[in-house]
């Protein structure tokens, strides 16, 4: 299931806003929310949020942000310049899922704040990247990748 064709690197950016946006109304409503029955409207968007992570992660060419970019945007666009590996925001969309899933247990835990914390830096990292270009969780990729290529040192006897 790995796939290595390169993908338009606006792709990702395009679902970043849109998440961005998502993250922060969950954030908002979040901290907006003063009752503290668990299943409250912050919990059930950052479970879409995170259903939608997941989808990134298992299809991401048929997540519903991909098929709104190819279908919508991208014929109205210029061919991109370049094409960009996708298994780095692939992983991203894991880190995302990662953090807003450890928000919902959490907040199911009782934890003050534990879902507005953990959607506020899958926020921060959705908008570093839809607004900068900067994509933690492919920088994160890469770094893993480069530990990972170190060859381990040889004890010696």
């Amino acid at each position: 299931m790995t796939d290595h064709t390169g993908i338009d690197p606006r792709a990702p950016r395009f679902a970043a806003w849109i998440t961005s946006g998502l993250l922060l109304i969950a954030v908002l409503l979040g901290l907006l929310d003063t009752d503290p029955y668990p299943y409250d409207a912050a919990f059930w968007l950052t479970l879409a949020i995170a259903a939608l992570f997941l989808w990134g992660v298992l299809s991401p060419t048929t997540s519903p942000w991909s098929v709104l970019y190819r279908r919508v945007v991208r014929p109205r666009l210029a061919a991109p310049q370049e094409l960009e590996d996708p298994r780095p925001p692939r992983f991203a969309q894991g880190v995302g899922l990662t953090v807003v899933g450890v928000g919902l247990l959490l907040h199911l835990g009782g934890v003050p704040l534990g879902l507005v914390v953990a959607t506020s830096a899958a926020f921060i990292a959705a908008f570093l990247n839809a607004a900068f270009g900067f994509c933690l969780g492919c920088q994160m990729y890469l770094l893993l990748q480069r530990l990972v290529a170190v060859p381990r040192a040889t004890s010696r006897r």
